[in-house]
């Protein structure tokens, strides 16, 4: 099968073998590797086969097989606590532009991720509206 790549990608290369990585597990679709700079121990990166930037420009057989093996790699960790996370765009934290998800154990307060949650409360005719929005596009 013949994947999509992007020969400047740092994700691309690594796939290819160009650059050195600690595979932990390959599939069809998809490659997983230790994070060589971790926020906790066994922070891990799982990503697709397929160059895309952002998560809605991958074709949806690369997505199917993203979430198994995350969920392979989690479980391969041994956290009972984890974070799953995936950045899209530089505002939202991505470095990389090739689609990755962190597998990110959590064993204590200090490693693993620390996230801000500014939870509002918004009117209910605001919820609605945006409700009534997100319905018509899908």
């Amino acid at each position: 099968m013949s994947h999509q790549t992007d020969a400047n990608c740092i994700f691309c290369k690594i796939i290819a073998g160009q650059i050195p990585s600690m595979k932990l597990l390959e599939t069809t679709h998809s490659y997983a590797f230790l994070d060589i700079g971790p926020i906790a121990p066994k922070h891990s990166l799982v990503i697709p086969k397929h160059h895309a930037a952002k998560l809605h420009e991958l074709p949806d057989e690369y997505l199917a097989d993203l979430l198994p093996v995350a969920k392979k790699v989690a479980l391969a960790s041994g956290a009972e606590q984890y974070n799953v996370l995936q950045n899209n765009g530089r505002m939202a934290h991505q470095l990389v532009d090739h689609v990755h998800f962190h597998v990110i154990p959590k064993p204590d307060e200090q490693q693993g991720l620390g996230v801000g949650w500014p939870a509002t409360q918004p009117e209910k005719e605001e919820l609605q509206k945006i409700y009534d929005e997100l319905k018509e596009k899908l």
